[in-house]
Order: structure tokens, then C-alpha cells, then sequence
């Protein structure tokens, strides 16, 4: 397929394939056609005939090309599922436009500091697992890297400690960035307010812009209930000290702090598999291992 594109992208083989694509014809004519010598045109085409594309014959002296359109139709095939992968409904490239969409109008709404203040952001999951399980998923460095992050992302710096007043840093980079080479996606320095293990936790948050300036402070809430043989998990979000800058980041809270749920709650329907014996019994494994 490389060599395929390889000898499509240039746009004078190009040309000569349109040109195939009506009839077979000869070097000589081919080379009226497309206005250029006819040495250069055989070097163009029998680059294509290397690449599957075209196949020639002899006809007395002249040199016959046509085009071949099976290596064509696979090419568009491959091109087609390309483009179906990236159109898939609620997939990465719905959630880039999205973001995208939301990313304008807050740039536009930020036209001077505080902008944003005030506004709040409410999240509500049911959760699988007892208060207590959900608790130390919220408070347990190695459970809370697990799901503190978006899609693709991965946590590459945390501290945290469920005592108010302890300090909170938070970074994290593209998943696929193994050696550290890309830049930081995002970077939040904060410190835990309010503790009642099991029912309540808050805490300040600020992201950081890259000159090391906070964007805004979010107040975050987490108020767990019991429900059923799980729990409810409600957050609240709040927006303070918002900055011109900070537009960026706001536009992507309800995608990406959403997102970070989800994965808490499918990180506790698989510890919850994982913690079922032979006889269907739950028991606690107590993880204490991250990436």
C-alpha cells in the first residue's frame, strides 16, 4: 500500500493515471497528453508499473500502458475504513470536534478575569461497589491514577493524601508518550479542604498555564450515598479565579472530567469482577499497584 501512494502522490504519475483510467494508450501519446517528454514519461510510468498500477505490452514499436483497477479499488477500500474508523459515532475524532465546537465559544466568552467565575459543573454517577471501595478509589494515590484522567491520557505525576490541607499535584501526558518526549498535556497544583471518609471529600484545583500561572481554581465537591450494593456518586465543580487564559481548559471540563468518570466506573466493574471467587462471593484484594 506505501508503494501504492508513494507513486500516486506525485501529480505528473497522477495525471498519467487519469489519463489511463479512459483507455490504454501508448508512451508517445500519453506524453502529448500530459505535456511533457517522452523519457520522463517512461520513467513515470514504469515507476507505476512497479507499484501494481498499470501493466504494459508491446504492440509492434509501441509500448502499451493500462491501468490495473484492482490495486485502485483495495486503496479506496483501506481509504474508506480509514474514514469510517475516524467518523465512528461517539469515537476520538466525534469528541476532538466536540471539544473543538466548545473550545470557540469559550474563547470568545473570555474577554476579561473572572469571566467564568461562578459557574458550576455537575456530575452524577452510580457506581458498583460500597461507599467505602468508591472512597479509596477518590483517595488512594495508586487506585486514583488508575481513572484520573480523560481518554489517552495517563497520570505521570501524583500526590495526594486524604487530610485537609495536604497538598494535591496532578500531571498527566498522552498515553502513548512511553518516554516523556511530548509536552505535558496538563499540570494542576491544589490542596484538599473538607474530609469525612466514606460520605464527603473536597478540594481547590488549579490548573496551570505554561508560563506556571494558575488558569482558575475549581472548587470540587464529591458527596458519596449508598444505593442498592452500590453507590451514588454526585461532584460539584465550581469555577473561581478564572483568567482570560483559562478559556482552554473550561472548554474541555464536562467532556474530560465526564470522561475520568466513566473510566472510575468501569475501573470498579472490573475490580468488582476481579474480587468474585469460585462461589460468586466479593472479596477485597485491597490493589495497591499503578502503572
Amino acid at each position: 500500500m506505501d508503494v501504492i501512494l508513494s507513486a500516486l502522490a506525485d501529480p505528473a504519475r497522477w495525471r498519467l493515471v487519469r489519463l489511463l483510467a479512459e483507455r490504454p494508450r501508448s508512451v508517445g501519446v500519453l506524453a502529448q497528453l500530459a505535456q511533457a517528454r517522452q523519457p520522463q514519461t517512461t520513467k513515470h510510468l514504469q515507476t507505476l508499473e512497479r507499484a501494481g498500477v498499470v501493466t504494459s505490452q508491446r504492440s509492434g514499436q509501441r509500448h502499451i500502458y493500462a491501468l490495473r483497477s484492482d490495486p485502485l479499488r483495495d486503496l479506496a477500500a483501506a481509504l474508506g475504513q480509514l474514514a469510517d474508523t475516524a467518523d465512528q459515532a461517539a469515537g476520538p475524532r466525534a469528541t476532538f470536534d466536540r471539544y473543538g465546537l466548545t473550545l470557540q465559544a469559550e474563547r470568545l466568552a473570555a474577554d476579561e478575569s473572572g469571566w467564568a467565575d461562578g459557574r458550576s459543573f455537575r456530575f452524577s454517577r452510580q457506581l458498583p461497589g460500597r461507599p467505602e471501595l468508591v472512597w479509596r478509589h477518590l483517595t488512594e494515590p495508586a487506585l486514583l491514577a488508575r481513572w484520573w484522567t480523560p481518554e489517552d491520557l495517563r497520570v505521570s505525576e501524583l500526590a495526594f493524601e486524604a487530610r485537609p490541607g495536604a497538598p494535591i499535584i496532578h500531571e498527566y501526558r498522552d498515553a502513548e508518550d512511553a518516554d516523556g518526549s511530548d509536552p505535558v498535556a496538563g499540570r494542576a497544583e491544589g490542596v484538599v479542604d473538607e474530609v469525612s471518609p466514606g460520605e464527603r471529600l473536597t478540594y481547590r484545583l488549579a490548573p496551570l498555564l505554561p508560563d506556571g500561572r494558575r488558569a482558575f481554581t475549581a472548587h470540587v465537591e464529591y458527596d458519596l450515598r449508598p444505593s442498592g450494593a452500590g453507590t451514588v456518586l454526585d461532584v460539584d465543580l465550581r469555577i473561581a479565579d478564572s483568567t482570560v487564559e483559562s478559556a482552554d481548559f473550561i472548554a474541555g471540563i464536562e467532556i474530560g472530567f465526564g470522561q475520568s468518570l466513566d473510566k472510575l466506573a468501569a475501573t470498579l466493574a472490573a475490580d468488582s469482577h476481579d474480587n468474585l471467587d469460585a462461589n460468586g462471593l466479593e472479596h477485597d484484594t485491597n490493589p495497591r499497584s499503578t502503572e
